[in-house]
């Protein structure tokens, strides 16, 4: 017969147990979906190993690395037509050069970012290069974005390299379909206009005043150049920094990176979306970016456009601004403080050159000011 007064305290325990194992598999399995995910995300990042050998050959005469632990990360945007949902923005012949390039400087310790825009059109000298069908270009005086077309990432660096000084640690592409993914992901970005625009090329219109775009239109109002201001490219720079601003204020004011839910989205889109190298490329190490990127106060993430006119044998095409450039490029150099002022109330002198409060104080925004302000 059993015993009654034994009986309670053995449901107790039978119950503790089943509770307890209950307990077990649901921790394994959020640990298993867990890992599922990060495998998932982990896969979905393309490595450039031809750039990184490449860079390789050239290791001797490539700049040193940034001091104080500063990094920096070449951006860029490619205009290929190739891939699923880039036809409609012009015909694949094969190639492709670099719609938008920004060069990100994370200074020592964390406390500031700096992104410079860099003409597509800027005069430069590009190197010679190694081209996918193993031939190589000659060295030659021509426009920036010709060095993706020439040599692909490993051209844009060493000639960047050539002409600033700087050292690129890390590099991102993303093409088209990437950007407007990345948008979608975080519900759009809101912009404000002061006219509308309507430009066939771009894929866009739009009506004035606040409005969020997502991917398409959002791809549309980068890229704009003809229908928009006066037509430059320098312009199109400014509303592309704009939107990077608006961007990253949205996400850092959202909470989009503390939230698992909304992050993974923005994660799975971005690790879809780029092809980095090979010291980038699992989702720890753009984590750890994304980490660092974080503690950065909106008002200290800076925009800016090296300092450009128009080329003087070609108004179509510009050149660097001096000694104001080469002031940018030793302020990244030695990790020293960039501080950005509104644009449009510098005076150029007789050379061109649009004199400074400070050393390092060049016309720019940041992203606490967003589309929508300023």
């Amino acid at each position: 017969m059993t015993d009654s007064a034994d009986t309670p305290g053995r449901h107790k325990r039978h119950w503790l147990r089943w509770t307890a194992l209950g307990l077990a598999v649901v921790v394994l399995a959020a640990a298993g979906v867990g890992w599922w995910f990060y495998r998932k995300l982990d896969s979905n990042i393309t490595t450039d190993t031809t750039a990184a050998a490449e860079l390789l050959k050239y290791e001797k005469e490539r700049p040193s690395p940034a001091v104080n632990a500063a990094r920096n990360i070449l951006l860029i945007g490619s205009d290929t037509r190739a891939g699923a949902g880039n036809a409609k923005y012009g015909q694949d012949k094969g190639t492709q050069r670099s719609d938008t390039t920004i060069l990100l400087h994370l200074s020592g310790g964390g406390a500031s970012a700096t992104a410079v825009s860099l003409p597509r059109d800027l005069m430069v000298t590009i190197p010679s290069c190694a081209k996918p069908d193993g031939s190589r270009t000659t060295e030659q005086f021509a426009q920036f974005n010709w060095a993706f077309e020439f040599g692909g990432t490993a051209c844009t660096i060493r000639t960047l390299e050539k002409m600033t000084g700087i050292r690129v640690d890390h590099h991102m592409v993303i093409d088209f379909r990437g950007f407007k993914k990345m948008v979608d992901a975080v519900d759009g970005v809101e912009i404000c206009l002061k006219e509308p625009i309507d430009d066939a090329d771009a894929h866009l219109k739009l009506p004035a005043g606040r409005q969020t775009l997502h991917g398409e239109q959002a791809l549309g109002f980068v890229r704009a150049r003809k229908s928009i201001g006066n037509g430059s490219d320098t312009e199109r720079m400014d509303r592309q920094q704009q939107f990077l601003g608006a961007l990253v204020n949205k996400v850092q004011s959202d909470g989009v990176l503390l939230n698992p839910t909304r992050l993974y989205p923005v994660l799975d889109a971005a690790t879809k979306s780029i092809t980095t190298d090979p010291g980038l490329d699992s989702l720890r190490d753009l984590y750890d970016l994304a980490r660092s990127m974080r503690a950065i106060p909106t008002e200290k993430v800076q925009f800016l456009t090296v300092p450009r006119r128009p080329y003087s044998y070609n108004a179509n095409r510009d050149e660097l601004v001096q000694p104001d450039a080469d002031r940018l490029f030793a302020a990244l150099r030695a990790d020293k403080p960039v501080t950005v002022r509104p644009a449009g109330n510098e005076k150029p002198d007789e050379n061109g050159s649009t004199p400074s409060p400070s050393e390092t104080a060049f016309p720019g925004r940041n992203a606490a000011d967003g589309s929508c302000t300023g």
